[in-house]
């Protein structure tokens, strides 16, 4: 099993225009506060990213957002949070959030949530670190996501055990089971060649 005691979520800093969504993120929030479990996150208050901060620190639960300096200046940054990090860029910002996590769950959102979820996962298929990824598929919001990925793997450029690292789930209960459970993969055997 694995400890989940913090988990990093990527989703939009818009609200979309489907309430399931906001009404998912807001469940997900309740059920981080009743875990016990921290959410770590980019630091806003608005769209999906202020409704489950909004709703784990409703619940009494605990909060790290993580937000690089130029963004304070144009998003709108949560001042409530239990602890609000601040980096010097971006990729500063992503190598913090993988440190301060134990988990990640990519819930719906745009150009800025794939980049995360994307890179996220490319470090886990490089070895760079070993902790479970979650999509939650909210309402067919990652159907054609998905699709893409089988053509991926039916085109030969992933194979089914890296299509496997990414953990999907429409519930967001048995996602965090399957977080849970997730077995580590091996570093790959052509890194441990190149670091040899």
């Amino acid at each position: 099993m694995n400890k989940l005691e913090k988990i990093c979520i990527f989703c939009g800093s818009s609200d979309g225009n489907d309430l399931a969504i906001s009404d998912a993120a807001k469940n997900l929030g309740q059920i981080f506060a009743k875990r016990n479990i921290t959410l770590v996150y980019g630091a806003a208050k608005i769209g999906v990213m202020g409704v489950i901060a909004k709703s784990v620190l409703e619940n009494k639960g605990k909060v790290i957002g993580i937000i690089p300096n130029f963004l304070k200046k144009k998003e709108v940054v949560h001042l409530g949070l239990t602890e609000l990090i601040t980096t010097e860029n971006m990729h500063e910002r992503k190598l913090k959030m993988q440190e301060e996590s134990d988990g990640f769950i990519a819930l719906p959102g745009g150009m800025g949530t794939l980049e995360e979820l994307f890179e996220i996962i490319t470090w886990l298929q490089l070895g760079l670190h070993q902790k479970p990824i979650g999509l939650l598929n909210i309402n067919g919001f990652y159907n054609d996501l998905i699709k893409m990925l089988e053509t991926m793997v039916r085109k030969g450029f992933l194979s089914m055990d890296n299509y496997s690292l990414l953990l999907v789930d429409t519930n967001p209960v048995n996602l965090l089971k399957k977080m849970n459970e997730f077995k580590r993969p091996d570093v790959p055997k052509w890194l441990n060649e190149d670091r040899a």
